[in-house]
């Protein structure tokens, strides 16, 4: 009975220990994964920054007035007078749709009657 109990206890250890090896294993992997996504992360982050310098540089008034001026006749563009703003209640927005109908009603034959 003590043999049968060691030769359990042994095996029952091993397993334990292949266990213990295998989730390492798997552990440093996602561990390593981790730190690969967390780098992508922040290098998209500093990809980011930059294009968001770029688009606050190319969007400066000074420059974009000057390019307005620059291509002015080429592009056709007119001067902004206040006349041609409106106010919201002056917008024609499309009447909204009828809804189908799903269960018609009979009001010709309101008598009750059944029809012939």
């Amino acid at each position: 009975m003590r043999t049968l109990l060691y030769i359990l206890t042994t095996l029952s250890v091993i397993s334990l220990a292949f266990w213990a090896y295998r989730e390492n294993y798997a552990t440093q992997a996602a561990l390593s994964e981790t730190r690969e996504l967390r780098q992508e992360i922040r290098e998209a982050h500093e990809r980011l920054a930059v294009l968001r310098a770029e688009w606050a540089y190319l969007n400066r008034p000074d420059r974009l007035r000057d390019l307005a001026e620059i291509n002015y006749d080429r592009l056709g563009l007119l001067e902004l007078h206040p006349e041609q703003f409106g106010y919201v209640d002056q917008v024609a927005y499309p009447p909204d749709p009828l809804l189908p109908i799903t269960n018609p009603v009979d009001v010709i034959n309101l008598t009750g009657e059944a029809r012939p």
